[in-house]
């Protein structure tokens, strides 16, 4: 039928899958290379607990069945071969049917480490890249032209993104109102790149230009996406301007990328367009049975929208196939960290040899600067940016963290930059404060080449051992 494709629309699906396996390649690398240290059998919140109490029909995984370090690594290794293939192009040498499994696939291992992986994938990208993840397998390979009801609802997802994020700034902190969030927010956020420094340092007038530009994207351009071209694709290309600009000043793990993975679709990308033959009926009966799906569970992010009450980075489902989305509805005006450091003497007084451990993201010695890691995500470092905020975000895990330093664990290690201990000499003592951190001057870096100040403010942890 013709109405139910969009030829002139292939190249965009192209770039759009092609992008969409890049992040689900770098999702599952995260999770290789962090999982057994957070979640696995000996990790600070082990999913073997979380299984126990949390039945299949909340939280649907693979792991609800098994998920020993040996499964869940080959589960996630897995899922970065998976990806690795959909990046070379794999679906285009399987037929239509195999194709829309493959991309199954990983959306399926994703979805089961998401279920189980608690505060450490409590964020709103984990669901983003589930969401996009799903509206993929229905968009096809080279055997058919991308049907308009996918496309549709990819730009109806970006809608939901950027709308959603406009409305919960505007209803959230008024500093958003009056356009001076960036006076704080290059310097607060959880955690900075190596351009947030100059970023934080702009004029003031910037900043407000920055704002209200941000207002304009999020408020008003996303109602364009659905208007006819070149005006949609004009929206799309302002969505992917401005997420530019957020990836140079700050990381966010994937939400940029992915926001731009989204955008994709709906320009119209010049070049020549290949004339499949007409979709066949079975597909078109799956795809429109999964769009009236996905239509019929939107009511519940419509209706969020519409709230005053507006949550952000919200399931409305166990399968995470429609969410409701949004970040920074508020904004800190001063940053802390949690500074953990150790000691091999005896006995923990104040004047002991305290040697401080090194994050490889998060803000530490004052004169390390920052480094680029999105789209690659460190968990451990976004989840202690949230207990400097209230201790209550680590209540669950913090402890066991420190254990794990105690005993020179080397899975917890891996998650660090630098252990100041030797693998046969562990600390005797583990203990955190938190500090005031601040970026310095113009004058202050020229003078002491550090780009933080920071300032002891309380203890968070007294020193601890084992025993």
């Amino acid at each position: 039928m013709d109405w139910f494709t969009a030829p002139d629309y292939w190249l965009g699906r192209l770039v759009f899958q092609r992008a969409l396996a890049v992040l689900y390649l770098v999702a599952f690398l995260s999770a290789a290379l962090q999982f057994r240290a957070l979640l696995g059998e000996r990790g600070l919140l082990p999913v073997s607990r979380y299984v126990a109490r949390v039945p299949f029909r909340r939280a649907p995984s693979l792991f609800q069945w098994r998920c020993s370090d040996r499964f869940v690594g080959a589960s996630v290794w897995g899922g970065c071969a998976v990806s690795a293939a959909l990046v070379a192009g794999a679906d285009a040498l399987l037929p239509l049917w195999g194709a829309m499994l493959l991309w199954l696939v990983p959306w399926a291992l994703y979805l089961s480490v998401v279920n189980v992986g608690q505060t450490w994938y409590a964020f709103g990208w984990e669901s983003l890249l589930l969401e996009t993840g799903f509206l993929a397998v229905f968009l096809g390979n080279d055997e058919v032209a991308p049907p308009v009801v996918v496309l549709f609802l990819v730009r109806w997802l970006l809608f939901r993104v950027e709308f959603g994020a406009g409305l919960i700034k505007m209803r959230g902190d008024e500093c958003w109102r009056k356009l001076t969030c960036l006076d704080h927010h290059h310097e607060t956020q959880p955690m900075p790149g190596p351009l947030s420094w100059f970023f934080h340092h702009l004029p003031k007038p910037l900043h407000r230009v920055e704002v209200a530009a941000n207002h304009v994207v999020q408020l008003l351009v996303p109602f364009l996406l659905f208007t006819p071209q070149p005006v949609a694709s004009v929206a799309a290309a302002l969505m992917i301007v401005t997420q530019l600009w957020l990836i140079l000043s700050g990381n966010f793990a994937w939400l940029n990328w992915i926001t731009i993975v989204l955008a994709l679709p709906a320009l119209r990308l010049p070049g020549d367009h290949p004339r499949p033959p007409d979709a066949p009926l079975w597909y078109e009966v799956v795809v429109l049975a999964a769009a009236a799906l996905l239509v019929f569970l939107s009511h519940g992010p419509v209706r969020n929208l519409l709230s005053r009450r507006q949550a952000m980075n919200r399931s409305f489902d166990p399968l995470h196939l429609v969410n409701t989305y949004g970040a920074f509805g508020s904004v800190s005006r001063v940053r802390y960290e949690v500074v953990v450091e150790g000691t091999a003497d005896e006995r923990a007084r104040e004047d002991s040899e305290w040697r401080e451990y090194e994050f490889r993201g998060k803000p530490g010695d004052p004169r390390r600067w920052p480094r680029q890691f999105a789209p690659y995500h460190l968990r451990l470092d976004w989840q202690l940016w949230f207990a400097a905020l209230s201790p209550a975000y680590a209540d669950t895990w913090f402890t066991v963290f420190v254990e794990r330093l105690l005993e020179n664990d080397p899975a917890t290690l891996g998650l660090l930059r630098r252990s100041p201990f030797p693998p046969d000499a562990p600390p005797r003592f583990v203990r955190a404060r938190l500090f005031r951190y601040r970026y310095t001057t113009w004058r202050e870096l020229r003078e002491t080449g550090a780009c933080w100040e920071r300032t002891y403010v309380r203890e968070f942890l007294p020193p601890t051992r084992l025993g």
